[in-house]
C-alpha cells in the first residue's frame, strides 16, 4: 500500500468510525429508551388494572353487603352467590367465592370446580394458586397475579390478575380478576413500534454514513487524479529541464574541449611540426620551439584537469565534503576574482557518495549563479556537519532577485528547482532568502536511517 493509498484509507477509517460509533450510540440510547418506555406502560396499565379491580370488588361487597350484614342463614348465603354470579363485566370478566379452606363455593365459568377443594391447585411455575389467593384474603385484601383458564380462548392458560377480599363471618374469600393478555399485547406492540424506530434511525445512519463515504471517497480520487495529473505535469517538466541541463553541459564542455583543449592541440602540433622542419639545419632553434611546444602541452594537461574536477572532482572521493567545496571555493575566487569565505563546523561523518555529490553540485551550482547573476564582491560559505544532519550556506551580497518569479516563472530558476529536486529526493530542504544586498541558498540533509534508505532507492532509481 502506497502514501496515497494510505492516506485515502485514513481519510475514511475516522468517518467509518464515527458512523459505526453513532450507530451503536443510537442503538444503545434506543434500546434503553424502549426499556423505560415498556416499563412505564406495563406500570401504568397494571395501576389502571388494579383500580379497575378494586372497583369491581367493591360493587360486589356493596351488592352483597344487606345479606352479609343480615341474618347468617343458608337462604342468605345462597342469595348472596346467586348475586354474584350474575355479575359480571365483559366478555370474560367474573366473580368467584371460595371458602377460606380452599374449596369452590361458586364459578360462574367454570361450573365444574364448584364443590372441590383446590386448596392444593398449582399452577405451571409449581406455585399453589388458591393458597395464594386466601392468604391475600386473610390479609384484609390484595393483589395476586396468576394464571388461569381463559373462557374466551378455549380454557386456554392466560397470566391474570386478581383482588380477594375476606367475609370472615362467613368463612368467605370473593374475588374477581382481569386477564394480562391485552397487556401483553400492548407492550408487545409498543416494544414493536420502539424496535421499528430503531430500526428506521439505524437504516438512516446507515445511508447517511455511505453517503459520506462515498463523498469522501470520491473527493479522494478527485484529489488523487489531480495530483496525478500534476505529478505527471512535475515529472514532464523536470525531464525536460534535465534534458536541457545535460544539454547544456554538453554545449559547454564541447566549447571548451572546441575553444581551449582542440587550438592548444593544435598550436603544439604546429609548434611539433616547426622543430621537425628546424631540426636538421638550426638545432638550437628546434630545441627553443620544442621548449614552448612542452609549456603549450603542460597547459593542456591543466585544461583537461580543470575540466575533469568539474565533471567529478578527484578531491571529493578522496578527501572528502569539506576538502572539495573548499577547493570549489578557492577554484572559484581565482577564476570570477572574489572573494571567497568558508567555514566547516563539526566533525565530518562517513558519507554516502550520493549525498556528498549532491551538496557538492548544490555549492557549485549556487557558485555559477553568483558569478553569472548576482554581481556581488563578496561570497560565504558555511558547512557544519551535525550528528542528525548536514547544513550547507551559501551567501553573497550581490543584487538579489525576486523568490516569488522564479518560483513560479518556468523559465528561470532551473539551477535551485535541480537543487530542491535532489534534496526531496533523500528528504531534505532547500531554504532560498534573497533581497538587495544578501541572497543566501541553505541546504538541509538530514542523516537519519529513513533518509538514508531514501538516498539508496534514489541511487537504484539512478
Amino acid at each position: 500500500m502506497n502514501l496515497r493509498q494510505k492516506f485515502f484509507v485514513l481519510s475514511l477509517l475516522p468517518v467509518a468510525l464515527a458512523m459505526v460509533a453513532i450507530a451503536l450510540a443510537v442503538r444503545h440510547q434506543g434500546i434503553e429508551l424502549s426499556r423505560a418506555q415498556h416499563e412505564a406502560v406495563q406500570t401504568t396499565s397494571l395501576a389502571n388494572k388494579r383500580a379497575e379491580l378494586l372497583h369491581y370488588v367493591g360493587l360486589a361487597r356493596n351488592a352483597i353487603e344487606p345479606l352479609y350484614d343480615g341474618p347468617d342463614t343458608p337462604a342468605a348465603r345462597e342469595a348472596a352467590l346467586a348475586t354474584l354470579a350474575r355479575m359480571e363485566f365483559g366478555q370474560d370478566g367474573y366473580f368467584f367465592v371460595y371458602d377460606l379452606q380452599g374449596r369452590s363455593l361458586m364459578h360462574p365459568r367454570q361450573p365444574e370446580l364448584v364443590g372441590h377443594n383446590l386448596w392444593s391447585l398449582k399452577d405451571e411455575s409449581g406455585a399453589p394458586t388458591i393458597q395464594r389467593l386466601i392468604a391475600a384474603a386473610r390479609a384484609g385484601g390484595g393483589y395476586v397475579q396468576y394464571a388461569w383458564e381463559k373462557p374466551s380462548r378455549q380454557q386456554q392458560m392466560t397470566p391474570k390478575l386478581g383482588y380477594v377480599i375476606a367475609l370472615p363471618r362467613w368463612n368467605w374469600m370473593i374475588g374477581t380478576g382481569i386477564y394480562l393478555d391485552d397487556v401483553e399485547a400492548t407492550l408487545r406492540e409498543s416494544d414493536d413500534r420502539a424496535q421499528a424506530n430503531i430500526d428506521r434511525t439505524l437504516i438512516w445512519i446507515t445511508l447517511i454514513a455511505s453517503s459520506c463515504l462515498a463523498i469522501v471517497g470520491l473527493c479522494g480520487l478527485v484529489v488523487n487524479i489531480t495530483e496525478l495529473k500534476t505529478a505527471d505535469a512535475k515529472l514532464r517538466q523536470l525531464a525536460r529541464q534535465v534534458v536541457e541541463s545535460q544539454e547544456l553541459e554538453r554545449s559547454r564542455i564541447s566549447r571548451e574541449l572546441h575553444d581551449g583543449i582542440s587550438q592548444l592541440l593544435v598550436s603544439v602540433k604546429l609548434l611539433l611540426e616547426s622543430a621537425s622542419m628546424r631540426l636538421p639545419g638550426s638545432p638550437a632553434a628546434a630545441s627553443a620551439t620544442l621548449g614552448v611546444a612542452i609549456d603549450r602541452l603542460n597547459g593542456t594537461l591543466g585544461e583537461v584537469r580543470r575540466i575533469s574536477q568539474a565533471l567529478r572532482p578527484a578531491m571529493l572521493d578522496d578527501l572528502g565534503l569539506a576538502a572539495a567545496i573548499e577547493q570549489l571555493a578557492r577554484e572559484f575566487g581565482s577564476h570570477a576574482g572574489l572573494p571567497v569565505e568558508m567555514d566547516v563546523e563539526g566533525d565530518a561523518p562517513t558519507l554516502d557518495d550520493n549525498i556528498k555529490t549532491m551538496l557538492y553540485r548544490i555549492a557549485q551550482e549556487a557558485l555559477t549563479n553568483i558569478e553569472r547573476h548576482a554581481n556581488a564582491s563578496r561570497v560565504s560559505i558555511l558547512l557544519i556537519f551535525k550528528s542528525d544532519g548536514i547544513h550547507l550556506s551559501i551567501a553573497d551580497d550581490g543584487r538579489g532577485f525576486d523568490v516569488t518569479d522564479v518560483h513560479h516563472d518556468p523559465r528561470h530558476g532551473i539551477g535551485l528547482r535541480n537543487m530542491r529536486e535532489r534534496l526531496d529526493a533523500v528528504g531534505g530542504a532547500l531554504g532560498i532568502q534573497s533581497w538587495p544586498g544578501l541572497t543566501t541558498i541553505s541546504a538541509w540533509v538530514p542523516l537519519t536511517p529513513a533518509a538514508v534508505k531514501a538516498t539508496l532507492r534514489a541511487t537504484t532509481r539512478k
